[in-house]
């Protein structure tokens, strides 16, 4: 087809797909343009938030007019009196709808990829557009092993995986059934902002951030992980992909040119996972295995292709990502650029090294995807109108905890000494769209704790869930302790007595319901030992102790116990230790992810990589693991505050002492 010519200048657009996660961006390229309408495919009860977006764009109903119709139907739909002012006044008719989820079903894929491109294509011809601006994906070149340039298209190989199939159908339909002049543009995977790290939902390297996530926590970033290398991964942030579609759109003599909007930099799957996660602070995969490298392109391969399966999709459920995502870690396709690069010359667009923009898609995943991603429906569907009771809710983890419970629709009971407080994070709680109750009570009182629990079963009837987080940190060495009696008992009173007294208190009215759960926030400490926490461990230990007995004994009536051994979190109960200041610590909404994880899942344990490690190696090797724990106790004095003295803001460990705080995070030295 011979290339039409027109001169580079602002034109109207028509665009499918505009509330989508390109599309959106696209738009607002088109707007940034001085003239030109752009005409808005939307269906009639998405209009209210095409409005919400046009506020966004900060644009007119000049600029941007609705046009009513729906992708699934042919020629979109669209009133005839409307078709008929459209026509031969869209200069650029953008199809950007499309399904881009690897998890979607074969027929979802089919309808929204194949069947909406040919209803696009034959409406973009009744307009008597000029040019047809096909988005497709280098999805089209299947499991071609080699480089696929853009003239490349009926090569393509291994296309039974249905995303694969359809994205190749669909770009067919433009090639060989488009009437008008026609250009296709196939981004690579796409990923968020660059600058912002925007994204809309959680897809291809996403699926891996939990994952890393886990790790930073768990492990020192100085420590190698096996190398795992795969095959290309080509990533694009989306500003990318918007700004060079938009500005190929308005270049002249490019009709019938594929344009690859691709990453240059060919990176390995291994690569690419360094590059997050050094993002994430998490080790990297430098340490070569053969064996490891070389087995992970061939599994990922055969779980891809075996996805659909039964067995494929509860594997899938159980890894959190669909298995045809796997496709991506051993890919054996790499792109070339040049009708992009020729182009885009001149222009100052160009793919930003992913080092550059890495760190701002983790920081956005871990602000306003991860929750969702994770277990957020999950969580929702587990507590709705369950009533969960959470001790030392006036602040730190606690709180944290019940604004993420109370958003996710339970009612939470919130106990602790200070009814200000309390207050305070009950109205919090009611901001989110949750409904609290606040019910001052001295656990380390027997009579208080007593009549905490009579109250609630008056009101309530039933705990669904008892979330024992109260508790005192006691860090002094035994030197200092020798005549501080009350503070083994302080900590027993809190920590052990204070706990068991709710337990035993609620525990019946569980029974009798035959449902309930048990949710003990203890420390990584108890699989560690550290020195100078003899008071705070020992009194942890007790609580693990009687759940571990008791939980046989509540299995038959329906009632789990969790022990959630928890690393270092940065609250108001270390705040006395100033070397703590420069120690690798958790959120206490990180904390409280935790703890939300396991009311989804109910395990009997919670713990860290690093616990685990400490605890079976405290068992196998007891000699050579006190060794360690005496190093660490000569390298972390006794603090300020278990000396007696008030100031303690001028506490550093040693450089030794860091290095060792990095190596082992979250413990509590």
């Amino acid at each position: 087809m011979a290339p039409t010519k027109r001169k580079n200048q602002t034109i109207d657009s028509f665009v499918t797909g505009g509330s989508g996660f390109i599309g959106r961006h696209l738009i607002e390229r088109l707007l940034a343009r001085p003239t030109g309408r752009v005409f808005l495919l939307v269906r009639r009860h998405s209009l209210p938030r095409m409005k919400e977006r046009l506020a966004h764009w900060n644009a007119s109903g000049e600029r941007v007019i609705p046009v009513i119709g729906d992708l699934a139907q042919p020629r979109l739909a669209v009133a005839p009196a409307q078709f008929g002012e459209l026509r031969g006044k869209v200069g650029a008719f953008f199809h950007v709808a499309g399904c881009y989820d690897m998890s979607a079903s074969a027929d979802a894929l089919a309808e929204a990829n194949v069947t909406g491109t040919a209803h696009a294509v034959d409406a973009a011809a009744a307009m008597e557009a000029r040019c047809f601006h096909h988005v497709s994906s280098i999805a089209v070149a299947g499991r071609y092993r080699g480089t696929f340039t853009e003239e490349m298209f009926d090569e393509a190989v291994g296309l039974d995986d249905p995303y694969f199939r359809t994205k190749h159908e669909s770009e067919r339909i433009v090639r060989s059934v488009c009437p008008i002049p026609w250009r296709i543009y196939r981004p690579s995977l796409v990923v968020g902002h660059s600058q912002t790290g925007e994204m809309d939902k959680v897809d291809g390297p996403y699926y891996l951030f939990p994952i890393l996530e886990q790790l930073a926590a768990s492990l020192p970033a100085i420590l190698p992980l096996p190398r795992v290398e795969g095959g290309f991964l080509n990533l694009v942030p989306v500003d990318y992909v918007a700004a060079a579609i938009d500005h190929i759109a308005h270049q002249e003599g490019l009709d019938g040119k594929v344009f690859h909007l691709v990453d240059p930099e060919t990176r390995s799957f291994g690569d690419t996972l360094d590059v997050f996660a050094e993002a994430a602070g998490a080790p990297q995969f430098s340490l070569r295995i053969g064996a490891v490298e070389s087995a992970l392109t061939p599994v990922t391969g055969f779980l891809a292709r075996n996805a659909d399966g039964t067995a494929g999709k509860l594997l899938g459920q159980a890894v959190g990502l669909p298995l045809r995502a796997l496709d991506y870690a051993s890919n054996a396709t790499s792109f070339d650029c040049r009708n992009t690069s020729a182009a885009l010359s001149g222009s100052g667009i160009a793919v930003p090294s992913l080092e550059s923009y890495a760190r701002h898609l983790w920081l956005y995943w871990q602000r306003s995807l991860n929750i969702n991603a994770s277990y957020g429906r999950a969580l929702e569907k587990t507590v709705r109108g369950k009533t969960v009771l959470i001790t030392g809710a006036s602040s730190g983890i606690g709180r944290a905890t019940a604004l993420k419970l109370g958003a996710a629709g339970a009612h939470v009971i919130l106990v602790a000494r200070d009814g200000e407080r309390l207050e305070v994070v009950r109205r919090l709680v009611e901001k989110v769209g949750g409904s609290a109750t606040a019910m001052p009570a001295d656990l380390t009182d027997a009579a208080s704790a007593e009549a905490l629990c009579r109250e609630v079963l008056q009101r309530f009837g039933c705990v669904d869930v008892l979330i024992n987080n109260a508790g005192r940190s006691i860090r002094r060495s035994l030197r200092l302790s020798q005549d501080r009696f009350h503070d083994f008992v302080r900590t027993m009173e809190i920590n052990y007595f204070g706990a068991l007294r709710l337990i035993l208190g609620l525990v019946p009215a569980m029974r009798r319901k035959k449902n309930g759960h048990i949710i003990n926030v203890s420390s990584m400490g108890v699989q560690v030992g550290p020195p100078r926490f003899s008071a705070y461990i020992a009194s942890k230990s007790a609580l693990d102790g009687f759940s571990k007995c008791v939980a046989p004994e509540l299995l038959g009536d329906g009632i789990d116990i969790t022990t959630v051994y928890m690393p270092l979190v940065k609250t108001e109960m270390i705040a006395p230790t100033g070397l703590y200041d420069s120690f690798s610590v958790i959120t206490p909404a990180q904390a409280a992810d935790l703890l939300c994880s396991a009311i989804v899942r109910r395990p009997k344990h919670v713990s860290s990589t690093l616990g685990l490690v400490g605890q079976v190696t405290s068992s196998v090797a007891p000699g050579l693991f006190d060794v360690a724990l005496y190093l660490a106790y000569r390298l972390f004095p006794d603090s300020a505050a278990a000396r007696g003295e008030v100031a303690y803001s001028d506490e550093e460990p040693s450089s030794l002492g860091k290095v060792f705080a990095r190596l082992f995070p979250g413990v509590h030295w």
